[in-house]
């Protein structure tokens, strides 16, 4: 009808792709709509449907304004709505309330768990599977009939790519439509038409014959998450919708400029949070989670800090800056324990919460924070088995090294892409002989190392240069010569035009030691840094 409409999506990844695919779809359907789009500033307005953003976007035209990957416990931005004559669409995945009447008054709500009504068969898509499902529906809708036109079926499959950008970002299990999401989204990452995506790929530095879900989670991902960080997500939004040619790349190369200032800023922070935790005696047994508040730290990438403090320690973190009488940051989860949770059986000490099982943000005043962290503590206290803050390496099978040959890596490849609930599959090799090793990576960082076979009966001599990331603090403990049993997931490296498997050390026990084997427990190293 010619009525204005604005996309408000999340500052993160997930936000970010879910506006894009919702955005392309409107925009093929009909060119000439009047749309705009909306992401809140991180630190100055904070997660979700803010009220003043709604009277202001109301004020500038808006009549109707759909959120993506946020709204749905936004009660009070939908009252605002509704006050000043927008009509307000919610689509989201984060926790719902648990009843009907506790919802949004809003013209729909869009939620794969909606109380009062049959589950979506598979509740576990983010934002972005969310937002696809409804550009899906609006295409067929805008078709008249059961299936979408020619060009809107060539677009869905090409917004795809942003559909596993936001599932694998956003950590949901990689399972039922997510696995197919992502595994047919990574296909088209390569190939993308849309300029934004294909100028982020270049400014990533994947050159590659594919993309996969490393690349995305080590590359693509941290740069569109280091715009809501470091700076204002509307920059990654416009390379995702509008952006083209010179922009596009300007935009790229700015997002990767952000993330290199991010990593210096999350290495302080994490470093601080060490020394804090071990000082205040909240890694001992009897503390089983870590809450802290800084006036330095920034609050944009406190989130990834806390996953840091999660795979180090193995409780859960949470991570805030206190300024102004005011505390206001991020939690992360270890697997066994429900932060959301936790976070609704201290709310009489928050402001405002939100999240999910295993990440959330949280605000509260200074003066509160005390009791909070007694009040969570306890629950922890409470809630968690002293089993579980020991991190756990799950082994699928033992294997020989003379089975690790490319064809078979490739076999195991097939079961990915791989990440949460779908865990790449982890390999013993017993009776290896440490011939070599060295640090490598900015700040001696990572660990390379050659790991010999024996000869034995039939098979030969087999050496693997391997890879231990974040590993270069145990070089001293891993003495050249050394018999040792590893854990690895398989890889195969194509680097010098010769396909050839370079095992990713997952852990690894010295043979002989005195008294139990030396155990380098070190966390997955699939572990998301978004």
């Amino acid at each position: 009808a010619g009525e204005r409409i604005v996309i408000y999506g999340d500052y993160d990844v997930d936000g970010v792709t879910a506006t894009a695919i919702l955005f392309h779809m409107c925009k093929a359907i009909a060119p000439a709509c009047d749309l705009l789009t909306y992401v809140p500033h991180r630190l100055e307005e904070g997660y979700g449907l803010n009220s003043e953003a709604i009277r202001e976007l109301a004020a500038s035209g808006a009549r109707l304004i759909v959120s993506v990957d946020c709204g749905v416990t936004a009660v009070e931005p939908a009252r605002v709505a509704h006050e000043t004559g927008v009509d307000l669409i919610i689509t989201d995945h984060h926790t719902p309330p648990d009843r009907e009447d506790l919802l949004p008054s809003a013209h729909a709500v869009v939620h794969p768990r909606r109380p009062g009504q049959t589950p979506y068969p598979f509740g576990d898509v983010c934002g972005a599977g969310v937002a696809y499902k409804l550009a899906w529906r609006l295409a067929t809708l805008s078709s008249g009939g059961a299936k979408a036109r020619q060009d809107l079926r060539e677009l869905l499959v090409e917004l795809l790519a942003f559909a596993a950008l936001g599932t694998i970002a956003d950590v949901v299990p990689l399972q039922g439509e997510n696995r197919v999401l992502a595994r047919f989204g990574l296909v088209r990452i390569r190939h993308s038409p849309l300029p934004g995506l294909k100028s982020l790929v270049a400014a990533s530095g994947l050159d590659g014959d594919k993309i996969d879900e490393m690349d995305v989670g080590f590359g693509l991902a941290p740069r569109l998450n280091a715009a809501g960080r470091m700076g204002h997500a509307k920059d990654a939004v416009e390379l995702f919708t509008t952006a083209s040619g010179d922009r596009a790349d300007e935009i790229a190369r700015l997002l990767s400029r952000q993330n290199e200032a991010r990593r210096e800023v999350e290495r302080k922070i994490f470093e601080t949070a060490c020394a804090m935790a071990e000082a205040s005696g909240m890694t001992a047994p009897d503390r089983r989670a870590i809450v802290l508040a800084h006036e330095d730290w920034h609050p944009g990438v406190v989130g990834i800090a806390c996953s840091r403090l999660v795979e180090r320690y193995h409780r859960p973190v949470i991570l805030m800056q206190a300024r102004d009488g005011l505390c206001h940051g991020s939690g992360r989860s270890i697997e066994g324990f429900n932060l959301h949770a936790g976070l609704l059986h201290c709310a009489e000490h928050l402001d405002r919460f939100g999240g999910h099982t295993m990440a959330a943000g949280l605000h509260l005043t200074a003066a509160k924070l005390p009791a909070f962290v007694e009040a969570f503590t306890a629950f922890a206290n409470a809630a968690i088995d002293e089993s579980l803050l020991r991190s756990c390496v799950n082994i699928d099978c033992e294997a020989m090294p003379e089975e690790l040959v490319p064809s078979a890596v490739w076999e195991i490849d097939r079961l990915g892409p791989f990440g949460a609930g779908n865990p790449a599959p982890q390999l013993l090799i017993r009776n290896l002989r440490l011939t070599d090793r060295g640090t490598m990576g900015a700040n001696a960082k990572h660990l390379g190392m050659r790991l010999r076979s024996p000869r034995s009966s039939g098979a030969p001599e087999r050496e693997f240069r391997c890879v231990a990331w974040n590993w270069g603090e145990h070089a001293p403990r891993l003495p050249i010569g050394a018999t040792v049993d590893a854990v690895v997931r398989a890889r195969v490296s194509t680097f010098s035009g010769t396909a050839r498997v370079e095992p990713e050390i997952v852990d690894i026990a010295l043979q002989g030691a005195p008294g139990a084997p030396i155990v380098v427990d070190q966390p997955a190293a699939t572990a998301i840094p978004t």
